[in-house]
Parts: C-alpha cells; sequence; structure tokens
C-alpha cells in the first residue's frame, strides 16, 4: 500500500486522445484555491499514440505523466492513476471538464465534516455552468444507475448536502486508503458504472457518500465517446449494470430483482431494434429458406452484454462473495439513497409495455424500505410498567408506523401491542442479545445495556443512547442511606456506565433543554464535542437532541370510580390530590403529609392518595423514604383519613381512570443536583388529565408550572406554602379555571408524537456520529469494565457490625426500615 501525505489531494486525469481538454483542465487545477504544494495533478496517458504523448511530454504545465502504454479504460487508467499517487485523497477529474477555483477546497472541508464520511460527490454542471450534469444520484431495480436532472437548468434547487449511493466520476473525491481498501474501480468495467459500482460498495462498508454543492466542476458531456458508436456505449452499459446488481445487491433482494433484470435486458434489445420476437414462431409463417435476419448492433449490444455477464460469472460471483461477507449495512438501509428505482430509462413503446409487464408480475418493486429498529430496556413491559419501559414502548409505537421495531426488555416481559415485537433477554445470557444485534439496523439503548451485553458495545450498527434519566446524579441521593464508600462506589460505577455510552453513541437524546446543557457539558468532557461534531453543525443538534418524556394524545376515559366512594375513607365529593407515581428517595412526601395535616384542619374534605407504592419491576427494591412518610402520617393521625397508600402499582392503562376523579396533581422534592437536571414524568399525566399542578420550583416542570400558570410552583420543605398553594388549586374556581385553560394549551406540546418527533426524523435518515470512522465500529472492544478508579472498600460483617447497623436505622428511620433491610439481606444469601 502507497505511503500517504497528510494533507495532499491527488487528482487523477485520464487522457485519450484528448490532449487539448487534458491541458485546460490541469491549466485550472493549477489556479485552485487550494495549497499548490498540498496538490497533486496526474495524467495518465491511455494509449492514445505518440503524438498525444508528446504534446503531453512538451508542456510545461506542473503534473505527473504516466503512460500507460495502452487504453486501460477509464477503469484501468484511473486504477494506474491512484497507484501512481501520494496523496491522502484522491481525486477523479474527467480530462474535459474544469474544476470551479473552489472545488478542491469545498471538498476537503466536508470530509472534515464527519471521520465517516469516504468520498465527496462534486456538483458537476455543463460547459456554459447552465443546465445539470449531476446533482442527485438515483439507482433502477435493474442495476441502470442514473443521474435524475442531468439535463435540467441549475435553478438553485440542489444547493444542500445529502448523502448519496454514488458520485460521478467526472468530478469526485475519494479518502485513499478507502479506494485501495475497495480495490479501486473494477477494471471488468472498463468504463460506464464502474462510479456506481464504488460508491454502492462504499456505502455497505458503512462510509458515506457526500454531496457538496459548493464543489463544482463544470463538463463536456461524454466528449469522449463521440469517437465510437452508440452502440458500443450500450454494450457496456448493459454489461455493467448487470455487473453491479449481481455483486453488490444482497440475496433476498437480488433473487427477485436478477430475473427481471435480464428479461428486461432481452426485451430492450428487441425494442432498439423494432424486431419482433414472434416471427419465429411456428403460427407465423414467413420465408424458412432465409437463414438469416438483419438486427442492428444496438440489439446486439444488449444481447452481448448479457452473454458476456454470463462469461464473467465466475470472477463475479468470487467477487459478490467478498462484498457481501463485509457489508455492514443492509439492502434497507441504503434503499433511500436509490432514489426513484422505477424509472423504464427508455421511451420505447414496445419495452416499456414489457417493463410493466415484468414489474407487475415478478413484484421487483416490493422490497422491503422499513428499517430494522431495535430498543433496549432493563425495565419490565406489561399492564405494570414503570418509566423507563412506558418510554420503550411509546418509541416503539411512533416508529413502528416506519419501521419493523423490536423491544428487548432485560426483565419478564409480555407482548402489549401487535405493531411492535416484545422479548425477553435476561443480562445473565448476553450471548442472547448476538441474534437481535444482527437484526437490527439502528439500535436504541437505555440504563445499563451497553455494560451487560458485549456485542453492543462492539455492534457497526448506529447507536442511539437514550440519557434522560441522569443515573449518576439519581445515585447521589439514592444512595445516601450506605456506608460512604459503598454510596461512592455506586455514583462512579454509574458515572463510568454513562462515560461508556458517551463514548459509542452516535445520537444522543435527553428529556430538556437544561439536561441538553448538562449532557453537553458531559460530552465535551468526553471528548465528543470536537472538530467534528462542531463542524456538522454549530448547535450540536446532530449529536444530541431533545426527547422529552410524553402523554397520550388519547384523552383519558373513566369507565369506573376508582377511588372516590371505592377507597374506604375517600367519600365522593372530598377533595383528591394524587401522587402519580412512585415514592423514592429524592422526593419529599414528608413535607407533603405535613401541609395535608395543616391543610385538612381547615378543609376537612381534603385528601391525598399515593397512587403506587410497590415498584412494578421485582427488581427494584422499596426506598427508605417509603418507611418514613408512612410514619410521618401515623404519626400525624392522617393514615386511613387524609393519607392514603396504594401498596400495589396501577396498571399503565388504568392510571387515566384514576386521574380523572383527581382535583389536583402534586410533585414535592428537596432542591439538589438531582432535581435540577430531572425530569418529572408523573406532571406530564397531570396535564393528561387536565389538573391543576402543584409543585416544588427548581427543575424543568417546576419552572413550566411557574411561567405557564399551570398551577403553583413553591419552595422546597415549605409546609404552609404547599399548603396554601393546594388551597388555591382546589378551592379557589378562577384560579383553578385557570390553570386548567392553562394546562389545555400546554399540554399538545408533550403528545408522544409531537416529543418523539427529533427521534423519528433521525431513524428516517439514521447517520453515523460525526466523529466516529467506520473504523471505530469494526475495532473489536474488550469487555466494559470501570475506567473510574474506586478504591477497595472493606467490607465489613459479623453479628456486632450488624446488631450495630440495626440500631443506627432503627433510631434514625423506624422499625419498619429495619424489617425491609433485614429481608432484602436474608433475601441475598
Amino acid at each position: 500500500m502507497t505511503e500517504r501525505k497528510p494533507g495532499v489531494v491527488s487528482v487523477i486525469l485520464v487522457n485519450y486522445k484528448g490532449t487539448d481538454d487534458t491541458l485546460t483542465s490541469i491549466a485550472e487545477l493549477r489556479k485552485q484555491d487550494w495549497p499548490q504544494d498540498k496538490l497533486e495533478v496526474i495524467v495518465v496517458e491511455n494509449g492514445s499514440g505518440p503524438e498525444h504523448l508528446g504534446r503531453l511530454q512538451a508542456s510545461d504545465l506542473d503534473f505527473t505523466l504516466v503512460d500507460a502504454g495502452a487504453n486501460l479504460g477509464f477503469t484501468g487508467g484511473c486504477n494506474l492513476g491512484v497507484e501512481k499517487s501520494s496523496g491522502e485523497v484522491v481525486a477523479f477529474l474527467n480530462n474535459d471538464a474544469r474544476p470551479d477555483t473552489g472545488w478542491v477546497r469545498e471538498a476537503m472541508a466536508t470530509f472534515a465534516s464527519g471521520a465517516d464520511i469516504g468520498a465527496v460527490a462534486s456538483k458537476v454542471l455543463d460547459w456554459e455552468g447552465v443546465n445539470i450534469d449531476f446533482t442527485e444520484a438515483a439507482m433502477t431495480w435493474y442495476g441502470m444507475g442514473y443521474k435524475p436532472f442531468a439535463g435540467s437548468p441549475d435553478t438553485g434547487r440542489w444547493e444542500s448536502e445529502t448523502d448519496v449511493l454514488f458520485g460521478t466520476g467526472a468530478a469526485m473525491f475519494i479518502r485513499a486508503e478507502l479506494f485501495e481498501q475497495l480495490d479501486g474501480f473494477d477494471d471488468r468495467y472498463f468504463m460506464f458504472y464502474e462510479d456506481v459500482d464504488l460508491g454502492w460498495r462504499l456505502n455497505l462498508l458503512g462510509w458515506r457518500f457526500r454531496y457538496q454543492p459548493k464543489s463544482v466542476a463544470f463538463h463536456k458531456h461524454h466528449a469522449s465517446m463521440n469517437k465510437f458508436g452508440d452502440f458500443r456505449e450500450t454494450y457496456l452499459l448493459e454489461r455493467n449494470a448487470l455487473f453491479t446488481l449481481y455483486k453488490n445487491l444482497g440475496d433476498e433482494q437480488l433473487a427477485a430483482a436478477l430475473p427481471g433484470s435480464l428479461a428486461l435486458a432481452v426485451r430492450r434489445a428487441v425494442g432498439r431494434g423494432e424486431l419482433d420476437s414472434t416471427e419465429l414462431d411456428l403460427r407465423n409463417p414467413g420465408d424458412d429458406s432465409v437463414p438469416t435476419i438483419p438486427v442492428r448492433k444496438t440489439s446486439m449490444a444488449g444481447i452481448y452484454g448479457v452473454d458476456q455477464f454470463v462469461e464473467q460469472l465466475p470472477s463475479m460471483t468470487e467477487s459478490r462473495r467478498a462484498i457481501q461477507a463485509t457489508r455492514v449495512r443492509s439492502d434497507r438501509e441504503l434503499l433511500r439513497l436509490f432514489g426513484n428505482r422505477d424509472e423504464p430509462a427508455y421511451p420505447i413503446e414496445n419495452y416499456l409495455a414489457g417493463y410493466d409487464k415484468i414489474v407487475h408480475s415478478l413484484g421487483v418493486l416490493e422490497v422491503g424500505t422499513r428499517r430494522r429498529i431495535l430498543i433496549i430496556t432493563g425495565d419490565s413491559i406489561g399492564a405494570k410498567m414503570a418509566g423507563p419501559a412506558i418510554r420503550a414502548t411509546q418509541m416503539a409505537k411512533q416508529l413502528a408506523s416506519e419501521h419493523d421495531v423490536r423491544v428487548v426488555s432485560l426483565t419478564r416481559s409480555s407482548q402489549i401491542d401487535p405493531s411492535y415485537e416484545v422479548v425477553t433477554v435476561p443480562h445473565r445470557h448476553p450471548r442472547q442479545m448476538v441474534e437481535h444485534e444482527g437484526w437490527a439496523d439502528v439500535i436504541i439503548v437505555q440504563g445499563h445495556a451497553l455494560r451487560l451485553f458485549p456485542v453492543l458495545e462492539s455492534t457497526s450498527k448506529i447507536l442511539v443512547v437514550d440519557v434522560y434519566d441522569p443515573l449518576h446524579l439519581e445515585q447521589l441521593e439514592q444512595g445516601r442511606s450506605d456506608d460512604v464508600d459503598q454510596w461512592n462506589r455506586q455514583i462512579l460505577d454509574a458515572s463510568d456506565t454513562l462515560n461508556h455510552q458517551l463514548e459509542l453513541g452516535d445520537y444522543f437524546i435527553c428529556a430538556s433543554e437544561r439536561q441538553r446543557m448538562f449532557w453537553l457539558g458531559q460530552l465535551a468532557g468526553s471528548g465528543r464535542v470536537n472538530a467534528r461534531t462542531y463542524s456538522r453543525d454549530a448547535d450540536l443538534r446532530s449529536l444530541i437532541g431533545v426527547v422529552p418524556f410524553g402523554l397520550s394524545s388519547t384523552p383519558p376515559v373513566h369507565d369506573q370510580p376508582r377511588v372516590k366512594g371505592v377507597v374506604p375513607g375517600i367519600g365522593k365529593n372530598d377533595k383528591l390530590v394524587v401522587w402519580g407515581g412512585g415514592i423514592y428517595d429524592w422526593f419529599d412526601p414528608i413535607t407533603l403529609v405535613r401541609s395535608i395535616a395543616q391543610l385538612a384542619a381547615r378543609r376537612p374534605s381534603v385528601k391525598l392518595f399515593f397512587m403506587g407504592v410497590q415498584h412494578p419491576n421485582p427488581d427494584v427494591p422499596e426506598m427508605d423514604i417509603v418507611a418514613k412518610v408512612r410514619a410521618e402520617a401515623d404519626a400525624l393521625g392522617l393514615t386511613g383519613k387524609h393519607v392514603f397508600f396504594n401498596d400495589s402499582w396501577i396498571p399503565y392503562e388504568e392510571r387515566g381512570a384514576y386521574l380523572l376523579e383527581a382535583d389536583a396533581g402534586v410533585s414535592t422534592h428537596y432542591e439538589h443536583l438531582e432535581t435540577t437536571f430531572s425530569f418529572r414524568t408523573r406532571i406530564l399525566d397531570y396535564l393528561w388529565a387536565r389538573l391543576p399542578i402543584v409543585t416544588t420550583a427548581g427543575d424543568s416542570f417546576g419552572d413550566l408550572v411557574a411561567e405557564e400558570q399551570l398551577g403553583v410552583a413553591v419552595h422546597e420543605q415549605d409546609v404552609d406554602g404547599l399548603a396554601t398553594a393546594l388551597e388555591t388549586a382546589l378551592f379557589d374556581k378562577k384560579a383553578r379555571a385557570r390553570f386548567i385553560a392553562n394546562v389545555d394549551r400546554v399540554r399538545e406540546q408533550f403528545t408522544w408524537e409531537n416529543v418523539l418527533a427529533p427521534l423519528v426524523e433521525f431513524c428516517r435518515n439514521p447517520i453515523r456520529a460525526a466523529d466516529k470512522s467506520v473504523r471505530d465500529t469494526s475495532t473489536k472492544l474488550a469487555p466494559h469494565t470501570m475506567r473510574v478508579r474506586v478504591p477497595d472498600r472493606k467490607k465489613l460483617s459479623g453479628v456486632r457490625y450488624d446488631v450495630g447497623r440495626a440500631v443506627h436505622y432503627f433510631r434514625t428511620e423506624g422499625p419498619r426500615s429495619v424489617a425491609g433491610k433485614i429481608k432484602r439481606r436474608l433475601g441475598n444469601r
């Protein structure tokens, strides 16, 4: 492999009897707005004869001349030129093309915008710069690449960068190392479709071919082919289209497309020659004494093309095996790059009739356009679900209208929606994930999935990481009851898990703009905010988007009484405040219970209902705060009178009926780091059920409630303020009406359809992160290990230690907490 010079661009021109054009092109290259010492021009003299070789040798222009000695075709000439070049990027420019002064500079800037950009396609206009030669790439189902708008006026429509299946060999750039990895242009093509084939193979390996409209060249279209008959071009097009289709299409799609492509090639041949294919039918009498039929060369070009495809089948099959064995992108993933595949291309009446028969009879266009999306969650999926499972299933539901979706849960789950598949893969069996990773085109992960399944760490698939839950900040509060070393270990372990995800993800989604700023800081600290990601888009929306938790666009239904008049102690006319979710250590239900005690003294009809105490995921233990708040309610004499605990978890589909009986929704917490960046999903349910909201200030929803007047936001641990806020939300009719009207206005922005829009859009066009190259994903990573060094903690044990801890917890948290800890300790033995 040639040693390449960093920053050098080598431009390859192939000359065949077009020396005047070639010299013009070289002169224009030397006017490039690019350092001339970083620009190498290679001219391959492709057997034009002594006159042309002599003129090139006599030129005083700055270029390197390579004498091929014979006509190697465009493919062979370009390959020879690359072999003699030294640049880290090679560019191909037709000798009858002239580049704009910024041609090289704009292409090189494009490479810098994505480590997975393997090639850049220039915008190519005609010589006068009036009409389009190349702006978009398309591929028919039968293997012919084409330029959809060739010959159309340049109206300025094609000024946006985009990924394409291929660029035109008339003006394109490719990383030299990648070109060599791909074994260059296929020499069997000689010319035509070699650029289509190269681009397709490049995309199959996971690289991107980027169209850059600022890199412009001007082309005398097919000036070099005017010397030959059109039947020779037709022969090459017919043969090379079959070569391209056979090598690059996947097994399933090739089985459908190849028979129709061969039949269509014959039909084109018959149509070009205006032949009557019934002429030899026994029922069609003719002069059988004449052994020949006059056939045009344009007809035989198609027949010969098919025959040469047959001749080359053994070598093509070897190429196919190599290409299919190394591909990392499926036909489904690339299909969007094919454009309009239903393009007959030739306006021949008899041919068009045959085209329709083949398309409709063989179903060649009925190929899978849906991607395969794999969503992985640690929570249980079923009738009773917590936030992560709800989020995962709503993602699945929204994406399933466009893609095939499979949700993998690490906990026993059940099928709840026929639009997507639910599978359970226990974390104890990591090899079971291999099948699902292989099935997927895009993988969306939550929680600890990357750490638990090595196959996900080394995946070449596009990886979306859902970081709506800052696990490490959660551990700051959740681990408070443990000794400091264990607490510290849990925090750092969560941090390490998240940092590992930030290393590997292609796209990240978080819950709010405030969270996004936090994650951008952590991404910056991890090195993911860099020149490549920033150059793709300066606000980094292509790296991390905001996808909050959402709410259903279908209003809740009250099918039967659930709380009022059903739960003993709660009457039909009572004022019901709901706590719509679990009770966790980072919340402050104790202040809430105390405020209820104060309010109930003057408003006896006030009742507080905690909707869920036991988490639906059996692996999540009851937290210490549950025992504390129960003890507080007992001590104040509120339990069963003004404060009620639902000891189970309300099924997800039934929660609406409970909420509709409520008069206000409440969420209280302490002001700390976890709070600052949290996103309280239960408040969305309050919006859904049109409830006035009373919450603690300081988090995203606290700000929203205050700014939009959805209810009242109060300071932390303010018993008096909280009691007053609840009284306003429950009994002040004017305030309630205002709150509810504002809730109706705001809640639409939080429907699942709206909040998931950035993820849905990304999955329509999933791309690798700008700073991740194809080589990154092909490197097999070792199973994840801790990168944050945590001092080894000496494990304390023994009867004296256990008794001491029990006394400590009894004094600080009460007997219920001690009983719970003993139960968990015994369960772990």
